[in-house]
């Protein structure tokens, strides 16, 4: 139900219900009902003469008619604006006709929820506003407005205190779920007054609008009592549809990273961060998130798979899942759709019984030849998480920085939102993340630790050398030790690297020259990247050839394409 509507960039009108609810939720019959609705009109008379009573008489009548084939089906309305004045009269009325007229009461009795996007409960503009409008915009524009309709808005209505007082008993009678959105945004009107204006009507990306709405619809439909039938899947293509999340290079980058060294990485599981985490208790202060953030090459990766395997030692029952993205992989590597169809993939191989979520959204014609998109993915995924029951389910996504930064960012949203219902429903699910110190996203609830500056960090880093570094015994050595330490800023890349430089000048006799060719190295990874590659001046024409092909590549090239590319050029060279 809305009173206003939204035009695409090409100028034809898009109801996101009509048009985008559909992809997400593909068993649900969706209706869009409105009216000639803006409360102001060019010249001429007001838009509707009517008031909301007959507006909503004639909403109840139009959806009976509609639904008379299926009269029982469960209903949800999705109301905007004063579209919710006009849903609470309709199921007002349609209450009062049990006795007379038992078709149109039915719409009361199918009714299992209501969300409200920027509704007016308590009034939405104060009455020196309205009149400012009608005075001055109505004479400067030409404009008339609908008396009777925007009446209804003012706290001091009549009506609008009874509407609140009824619905709010026949809600709580008949236990249905509400959801209320209140607007966060103002639009500017007559010199920089703000007017309520529902932002729900603005343009929305199509990868974050309907997979927010589809998170509550999900947990009522899919979890609460009321049931829709749809089509069962045979086993076959529910194999099928797992068969097509799945692709080539799914845990590719997982699967590339080295194991923590060892005895390192230990100290992260004492922790409090990570304890409370975990700790089911205190969920409420966190929703399940807890986020690792580091610098470049400090071993976020390296510390994030050690995690995964040891929560799958420690907590044997949970369900464990995992998605490092991979900057330098194919598209499906480094994007959060290529993220959902591997963490899908994981969960309803791992929980067969879960499956069965697949009926609700791809219809049994399309089970193979399905067109993935983020929208059915995250209603999936929402919908896998509703159904859990009492498993954990652990989720590690590793490198956010390595995805587009909109992408993260719709991620983290999406994640919080799943997080509320879940913590409130005793849904035991957690997310651990790690990125770089970018993007700067903020989120309201989470633990948030920092890698560089942990003292069981620094320990790592001094194991390390203490194992790796060829160095002699003595003072020399922790001199060197120190040094490196000390100049390392918590970069476990950069120490890895600089171990390697100075054990090469150990293995050939210099022990002498270690401290000095340790002077040499620049601090930070950068430099030290730039040192290694210009070190060799004579074969730099080779070294930007190389760079060249694994740069601007299509994809990432395999050693042996890469080795006859280069060899191809410097044939043509010659």
């Amino acid at each position: 139900m809305s009173s206003l509507s939204r035009h695409a960039d090409n100028g034809e009108l898009v109801y996101w219900p009509k048009h985008l609810l559909p992809e997400a939720l593909p068993s649900a019959r969706v209706f869009v009902y409105g009216y000639d609705t803006k409360v102001r009109h060019t010249l001429g008379a007001p838009v509707s003469k009517n008031n909301v009573y007959d507006i909503a008489s004639d909403f109840l009548r139009t959806l009976e008619a509609e639904r008379r084939s299926q009269p029982s089906r469960p209903l949800m309305f999705i109301a905007h604006s004063l579209g919710g004045i006009v849903v609470k009269e309709l199921l007002r009325q349609s209450y009062g006709l049990q006795d007379h007229h038992s078709h149109l009461h039915q719409i009361y009795k199918a009714t299992a929820a209501v969300m409200f996007f920027g509704t007016p409960h308590g009034g939405a503009d104060p009455r020196g506003f309205r009149e400012h409008v009608v005075e001055q915009v109505a004479r400067a524009a030409g404009l008339t407005v609908n008396e009777q309709i925007v009446s209804t808005l003012l706290p001091t209505s009549e009506r609008l205190r009874e509407l609140r007082d009824e619905f709010g008993l026949m809600a709580r009678r008949e236990g249905w779920i509400i959801y209320s959105f209140q607007e966060q945004y103002g639009v500017q009107y007559l010199g920089g007054k703000k007017a309520s204006h529902s932002f729900y009507c603005n343009p929305v990306k199509r990868d974050t609008s309907t997979s927010l709405f589809a998170i509550k619809i999900n947990s009522i439909f899919l979890t609460g009592s009321y049931s829709v039938a749809t089509p069962e899947l045979t086993g076959n293509q529910r194999q099928l549809i797992l068969d097509a999340m799945w692709f080539r290079a799914i845990d590719a980058r997982y699967a590339t990273i080295k194991a923590a060294h060892a005895k390192t990485c230990k100290w992260l599981l004492q922790r409090s961060e990570y304890q409370d985490w975990l700790n089911v208790a205190k969920i409420s202060t966190h929703h399940g998130l807890f986020w690792i953030k580091g610098k470049p090459g400090s071993g976020k990766s390296t510390l994030l798979k050690f995690a995964v395997q040891s929560v799958r030692k420690a907590m044997k029952s949970a369900v464990v899942i995992c998605f490092f993205f991979n900057a330098r992989g194919e598209d499906l590597e480094k994007s959060t759709l290529g993220m959902y169809r591997s963490l899908l993939s994981q969960l309803l191989r791992a929980l067969p019984d879960i499956q069965e979520i697949l009926d609700h959204f791809i219809p049994a014609q399309d089970a193979d030849t399905i067109d993935w998109h983020i929208d059915r993915l995250r209603s999936l995924f929402a919908a896998a998480i509703q159904r859990l029951g009492e498993r954990h389910l652990i989720c590690f996504i590793d490198a956010l920085d390595e995805s587009d930064e909109d992408q993260i960012r719709d991620l983290v949203v999406f994640l919080e939102e799943l997080g509320r219902p879940a913590t409130s429903s005793a849904i035991n699910f957690r997310v651990c993340l790690s990125s770089r110190h970018y993007p700067h996203i903020s989120i309201s609830k989470a633990i948030e630790m920092t890698l560089e500056g942990q003292e069981g960090h620094d320990q790592d880093i001094s194991k390390f050398l203490s194992s790796e570094l060829k160095a002699g015994n003595g003072t020399v050595f922790e001199a060197i030790k120190d040094e490196i330490l000390k100049r390392a800023s918590g970069v476990f890349l950069w120490v890895a690297l600089v171990v390697q430089i100075l054990n090469k000048e150990y293995d050939h006799g210099r022990v002498h020259s270690l401290r000095r060719r340790l002077k040499e190295i620049p601090d930070g990874l950068d430099k030290l990247f730039e040192d290694i590659l210009t070190r060799d001046n004579a074969h730099f024409e080779e070294l930007i050839l190389c760079l060249q092909w694994i740069l601007y590549a299509e994809r990432p090239l395999k050693r042996e394409e890469l080795y006859y590319a280069i060899c191809l050029a410097q044939m043509k060279r010659h």
